[in-house]
């Protein structure tokens, strides 16, 4: 004999309600329902079973012993179901991936991570490094961090701060080639990634015409700490957001020959999908992250950090 089909699960919750109240009106005012209602759907079942379950008393009703047994199994079963929601539901509130640039990553988010898990314990955040904007609508990850314009469709999307770009040497740099008085000087000397798009910016920016692109052409570098590496070792000269090396501008390991400068028109933002606005731990990050980048760029940050050789 094939299975039956299930009878609705509103006819069920009426029928375990009323089990339990030992009443249709009360069971009606416990669901939002009519009495009426509640009858109709109690029913719905009986004519499904082809046997009553319920017998109807002068001030209220009583189970029969098929609607005692079923009340029992059908208590259970909205017992698991409502365990297995609320389970799916803490699981999605409380875990959060993050997807996000690998220079934010390790210079920004690293050092601060610790502070957000302290305040918020009960979320469990996973970090994805990647250069690649991964699908958020998709739910590739919860949340990311993005360099742009702030417009992604589907995407809520809030300013963090603006990582201009200017250029940075080291001690080994000037070691080997001198040391840069003019921006002019940078034209000839050596620069990594010097067809960068950004460094034309940089150059019309200080009123200088933009180089003409080099004989062996270069191929962009993903990742602003690969440059910062080989600037580290006086590769050439390398156009670096401050904001991110502000303890190897101190240091010294970086130097800024010229300041004021800075070109990039990109800013980092914090994004999530739309639907996610009200997600308990976006909300938790979002508002974490949002006041800590006040701390980090605070509004009229300079976004350069000034480094005189001894």
């Amino acid at each position: 004999m094939p299975d039956l089909p299930l009878p609705p699960l509103s006819a069920i919750r009426a029928f375990e309600a009323a089990a339990r109240q030992g009443n249709f009106t009360a069971a009606g005012d416990e669901l939002g329902l009519t009495q009426a209602a509640v009858s109709y759907q109690i029913k719905q079942l009986e004519d499904r079973i082809g046997a009553p379950l319920f017998l109807r008393r002068a001030r209220g009703v009583e189970l029969t012993p098929e609607g005692a047994d079923l009340a029992r199994r059908a208590g259970e079963a909205l017992d698991l179901l409502r365990s297995a929601f609320a389970e799916a539901r803490k699981a999605n509130q409380g875990t959060l991936t993050l997807s996000a640039l690998p220079v934010f990553a390790m210079t920004v988010l690293a050092p601060r991570l610790g502070r957000f898990q302290i305040s918020h314990p009960d979320v469990s955040l996973r970090v994805d490094v990647d250069n690649r904007a991964v699908d958020l609508v998709k739910g590739e990850a919860t949340v990311g961090i993005r360099s742009g314009l702030g417009v992604w469709p589907g995407l809520v999307a809030h300013f963090l701060f603006r990582p201009g770009l200017t250029p940075f040497i080291s001690r080994a740099y000037v070691e080997r080639y001198g040391l840069p008085l003019r921006p002019a000087d940078l034209l000839e000397a050596p620069r990594i990634d010097p067809d960068f798009p950004v460094w034309a910016h940089w150059f019309e920016a200080c009123g200088l015409p933009a180089p003409p692109p080099s004989e062996v052409r270069q191929s962009v570098l993903q990742s602003q700490l690969l440059t910062v590496q080989l600037a580290r070792q006086g590769e050439g000269a390398a156009l670096l957001s401050p904001l991110y090396f502000r303890d190897l501008i101190e240091s010294g390991d970086l130097i800024q020959p010229f300041g004021g400068t800075m070109v990039n028109n990109h800013s980092v933002y914090l994004v999530y999908p739309e639907h996610k606005r009200n997600n308990p731990a976006v909300r938790a990050f979002r508002d974490w992250l949002l006041a800590d980048m006040l701390e980090f760029a605070p509004p009229g940050t300079p976004g350069r950090l000034e480094q005189i050789l001894p």
